[in-house]
């Protein structure tokens, strides 16, 4: 028992757990935003009735949902910006450098 509490003390186990958990949190709350705010703003710009996520077009029998592209695209750079951003406004590039 205490080579795994050892193992979890040097590994940094526990952070790594906060920072999946905390990881989920802000995808949710960050494909809310988009799918709540943005999507229908943007549909609303280009014109779309039923916001950005529902355009869509047919070739042959494939329905091709380029608007839920679109709006997983969006999803994808504001989460990389905030991870991105973090790192740099947290400083967690020097905490690295320092412990080389």
């Amino acid at each position: 028992m205490l080579s795994f509490i050892k193992f979890i003390r040097e590994q940094g186990v526990v952070g790594f757990a906060i920072g999946f958990i905390l990881g989920g949190a802000v995808s949710k709350l960050v494909a809310s935003l988009v799918s709540d705010i943005i999507n229908p703003f943007v549909g609303l710009i280009l014109g779309f009735a039923g916001g950005l996520k529902a355009q869509s077009f047919t070739i042959w029998t494939a329905n091709i949902m380029w608007g839920n592209f679109v709006a997983n695209l969006i999803d994808f750079i504001i989460i990389a910006l905030v991870v991105y951003y973090g790192f740099v406004l947290l400083g967690l590039t020097k905490f690295d450098k320092k412990k080389e």
